[in-house]
Parts: C-alpha cells; sequence; structure tokens
C-alpha cells in the first residue's frame, strides 16, 4: 500500500490536500456518531453485522472477514479528523477530505504509544475503517433512501525517493465530512476519553455528552434502550451487569452515573460533575483537569 506523494490519481487527485494542524488541537466528535451503533465494542474481531432499526432511523454496518468490523478505538482516527476539520475552518483555513498526516500525530492525539506495536495497531484501524461498509437513513432527505460509505474511502503510507515511509494520506466519505462541516452536528469531548479502556464505557460516554451535554438536571435512559443503541452483541442481562460495573467505577469523565429501578424498568441515569468555568476551559482544549473538591 506503500505510494510516493506524486503518484496521485482517481478521486486523490480531485481534491485539494488539507495537511493536518497538529496533535495539539481540542478534540471534536461527530454528533451522528456518538448517537448511534456504528462500531463494534468488542476488541475481538467482530464480523456479525449490525443492523439497527429505530423509528425512521436505520443502520447497517458490515465487516469482511480478513479485518473484522471497526472498532470504537479506530473512531479515534474520526475523532482527530473531525477536530483537525473544525480547528481549520475556525480559523478560516481551507478544509478537504484528502487529509495528510503522520501516524505519530494521530497516536499522540489520542494519547497512545508511539512504539512499533502502536503503528502496526493504526494501520490495522485504517485498514477496518476502509474495509467496514456502513448503510444508513440518516441525514438523507428521504428516509427510505440510503446512503452507502466506508469510514475512509482509502488510505496510503507516503514514501520518499529511497523508499522511507514517512506520513499517512487517507479520503474521508461525503457523509462524515458534511456532518463535520455543520456547526450544529459537532461537539467538544473531554480529552480524558483516550484513556479509558472498555468499549462500553467508551460508548456511553460519548451517549452521555450528546444527549445529556452539561444540563444540571442530567438525562436518563431504560437500560433496555441503551443496549438496543448500542449494538452489541452481548445479552440484555450481560450488557445490564456490565453497566452496574460502571456504575460502581464511575469511570466517565464529568458525569456521575446512577441506576433505578422505580417505575419497574432500570433506568441509567447521569447528571453533569459540577466544574468552574477555567476548568471547563482547561477541559476542552485538553489540559489537565484540577479537582477542588
Amino acid at each position: 500500500m506503500t505510494a510516493r506523494i506524486t503518484s496521485r490519481s482517481g478521486e486523490r487527485a480531485q481534491l485539494a490536500l488539507f495537511p493536518s494542524l497538529g496533535h495539539d488541537i481540542a478534540p471534536r466528535d461527530a454528533q451522528d456518531l456518538m448517537t448511534w451503533p456504528f462500531f463494534s465494542l468488542a476488541k475481538s474481531k467482530r464480523t456479525a453485522p449490525i443492523d439497527f432499526r429505530m423509528g425512521q432511523t436505520w443502520i447497517s454496518v458490515e465487516a469482511v472477514p480478513e479485518h473484522g468490523m471497526a472498532t470504537i478505538w479506530d473512531a479515534d482516527v474520526l475523532i482527530w479528523a473531525a477536530s483537525q476539520i473544525v480547528a481549520a475552518r475556525d480559523a478560516g483555513k481551507p478544509t478537504s477530505r484528502l487529509m495528510a498526516t503522520t501516524p505519530h500525530e494521530i497516536l499522540t492525539f489520542s494519547r497512545r504509544g508511539t512504539g512499533k506495536d502502536h503503528y502496526d495497531r493504526l494501520k490495522a484501524a485504517l485498514d477496518r475503517l476502509q474495509s467496514t461498509t456502513v448503510a444508513t437513513s440518516i441525514r438523507q432527505q428521504h428516509q427510505r433512501r440510503r446512503h452507502r460509505f466506508s469510514w475512509i474511502n482509502e488510505w496510503r503510507e507516503l514514501a520518499d525517493g529511497n523508499g522511507r515511509a514517512y506520513g499517512i494520506e487517507l479520503i474521508l466519505p461525503d457523509w462524515f465530512y458534511a456532518g463535520v462541516l455543520d456547526h450544529s452536528l459537532v461537539l467538544a469531548i473531554d480529552r480524558a476519553y483516550f484513556d479509558l479502556t472498555g468499549g462500553l464505557e467508551r460508548w456511553l460516554y460519548r451517549v452521555v455528552r450528546k444527549h445529556g451535554g452539561y444540563q444540571t438536571g442530567g438525562w436518563s435512559f431504560d437500560v433496555a434502550h441503551l443496549h438496543l443503541k448500542s449494538g452489541a452483541l452481548s445479552p440484555l442481562k450481560r450488557f445490564a451487569f456490565e453497566l452496574r460495573g460502571l456504575v460502581r467505577r464511575q469511570p466517565l469523565p464529568g458525569y456521575r452515573l446512577d441506576l433505578d429501578a422505580t417505575f419497574g424498568r432500570e433506568r441509567l441515569n447521569f447528571t453533569p460533575i459540577p466544574i468552574d468555568p477555567l476548568d471547563a476551559a482547561m477541559r476542552r482544549v485538553g489540559l489537565p483537569f484540577v479537582d477542588k473538591s
């Protein structure tokens, strides 16, 4: 897959190149990806498809046996891409679906190591993002119509004249790019999100951030409803058991979780943990949070 930067063809030749702005930018997430079941929550390879229906919204996610389905950890690449696009847009700089960066930058942005094994894992993540196919009615003018795409149209390693790799290029799909350019469809997230190690807790943080935001009253979800929206392969009983573990550990940055069964059905409640404006600003730019409690 290695190629020189001069050999541009096809879709790549029609797009302006968007060089990255560096790793030290505020993380942003696409709201559509925070709300719906687009990724595997397991670290083990998943080939079973996601087939989700709720009202007029439907999503189908399919994987190939060679690579498996893109995971919620792989989605860090898309968070990086969304953050780059928003930062450039806000600075009045041009953006494009064709992005150039280095593996080191993506790994550093998402708080990962930069050893050879981490580079290899990033390449495997890019392969899963490229080979996973999604079909959805979300953001389609007519809900019965579908938009089918992969999370990355294509990617390649860049090499100099001596064959030494020095970066990567990737092309984002229209569906994702259009959503990120829409101001109302992107949210800031806490950089501590990248420290979350479990697939369920990562997914739950994104759901909580999207639906609860910083509302003082918080939000709540029926556990069975959450299970459906997660796209997880585990049965509801196991899913509820894992949620109880999260409530005991309280791992979500900025939020407190609570379970109750007031109406005979278990519900997960979450409320934002109050922080002062300075700490909130520090969170948004990725600086350490100062706990004054």
